[in-house]
């Protein structure tokens, strides 16, 4: 049955997955979205309470096997999926649920050749920027009205949605603040920043011999790009919106961050994990960075006095989105995935898994509890609110590339925004056939 409702798009399929081979991040880096390296230090070891399944919007009739694909390398994240799974076996007859790995570099490329052949799996868990290259492929199920994401963040359902439909569920989400270290905002006689005229100005007060006041990723790939996007999307630019005002002004604060010396350019061969680094060991005053290095920065940095605050911003707030979704694989066993679906997202079940993974809940009514009295993890729970998905476009990885090729030569000084804006945003039309 799946293979020949796939095998019409096969030579599609085989070409978009070399495009998509760029997008996202390594397993283990935890690059713009999948943080799982980072995130197994500080979990729970409670057992997750076996709910009944949330509601849906509509009820299943299910039965038979289900077989889910994922790329989680670490070990905890591995153990934390089998347990929810093992409770789903042994209190739901009639379907039947196993989890295969696969390595991350070869998901994309068996996730699009498997479209050729009755090789399939009924549910994949995949990162939320390649979301929408797949759905527009006809890869996932329609859940429009099939499943309810009222009280969901809009960030997370945007990353599945496409054309006004639905085509996954969200698994679980990250995002971006600022990182500051308060003992050097304290010995420069700076208040933690919230615009960005605060930002230069605090960042070059900390700036010394041995210090750079700020950094974020600003690598030539997605993670780069997943770092950057915040400063257009402050301006009111949209990602699609390079050559815009508000596009070359993020352009302008990048560049004057690191021609005062505020910003120190080797952010361009930086990883948020180097970034991280580069600040417990007290060579940054501040960064941006994620929701899944808390649980590292805590346990390796335990004398550096360190706290988290919105990014600070031009003319709105506004956070990045990471984090990955669960999709239903159109003509597998629909409805035996949207049952464990029912189950894995509900109350303590979805709980169990952010704990243990590091993660917040896309669902905002389980997110809004989920930290209670933890300051650093409440940060990011409010920002959750303004958090934007990259994307959702079929065509994401070719407009990052351009987006991230943009504010690397404003970075080097190969161009200057106006120059760089303009390039891109050829780049950007003609991908959108505009």
């Amino acid at each position: 049955m799946k293979k020949k409702r796939f095998l019409s798009m096969f030579m599609t399929v085989c070409m978009t997955g070399m495009i998509l081979a760029g997008c996202g991040s390594g397993s283990e880096q935890g690059a713009a979205d999948a943080p799982q390296a980072d995130t197994g230090a500080a979990v729970s070891e409670a057992e997750p309470e076996t709910d009944e399944p949330a509601a849906a919007a509509g009820e299943t009739s299910a039965e038979g096997n289900v077989t889910i694909w994922y790329y989680w390398e670490t070990e905890g994240h591995q153990e934390a999926l089998n347990h929810i799974i093992d409770e789903f076996n042994s209190s739901n007859s009639g379907v039947t649920v196993e989890a295969k790995y696969v390595p991350f570099a070869d998901f994309k490329k068996q996730l699009s050749i498997g479209a050729s052949a009755s090789e399939l799996p009924d549910l994949v868990i995949l990162d939320n920027p390649d979301h929408a290259s797949y759905a527009a492929m006809g890869i996932f199920a329609d859940l429009t009205g099939r499943f309810d994401v009222s009280t969901y963040y809009d960030g997370p359902v945007n990353s599945c949605t496409l054309d006004g439909k639905l085509y996954g569920v969200p698994f679980g989400s990250n995002d971006l603040v600022l990182f500051y270290n308060k003992d050097m905002l304290e010995t420069a006689g700076c208040e933690v920043p919230a615009t960005w005229d605060d930002l230069l100005a605090t960042a070059k007060a900390c700036t010394t011999d041995n210090v750079s006041g700020f950094a974020h990723c600003a690598l030539q790939n997605e993670e780069g790009t997943f770092n950057f996007l915040p400063w257009m999307w402050s301006t009111g630019a949209t990602s699609y919106e390079i050559n815009s005002e508000g596009g070359i002004k993020a352009l302008k604060f990048v560049k004057d961050m690191v021609d005062s010396g505020a910003m120190t350019k080797e952010a361009i061969n930086w990883t948020q994990g180097d970034t991280m680094h580069q600040f417990i060991a007290g060579n940054l005053a501040m960064m941006i960075n994620g929701t899944w290095q808390i649980p590292t920065m805590r346990e390796d940095a335990p004398d550096v006095n360190w706290g988290v605050a919105p990014i600070p911003i031009d003319a709105q707030p506004v956070s990045g989105l990471g984090g990955e979704n669960y999709a239903v694989i159109a003509g597998g066993n629909e409805d035996g995935a949207i049952k464990f679906l029912e189950y894995a997202v509900s109350g303590d079940t979805c709980l169990y898994m952010m704990q243990q993974m590091g993660y917040i809940s896309s669902d905002s009514t389980i997110a809004e509890g989920q930290f209670e009295g933890d300051e650093v993890y409440q940060v990011f729970v409010d920002q959750m609110q303004y958090a934007q998905a990259r994307g959702p476009l079929p065509e994401w990885p070719e407009i990052s590339d351009a987006i991230s090729l943009a504010f690397n030569k404003v970075i080097t000084g190969d161009s200057e925004p106006e120059q760089a804006a303009e390039e891109a945003q050829t780049t950007i039309d003609k991908i959108m056939g505009q």
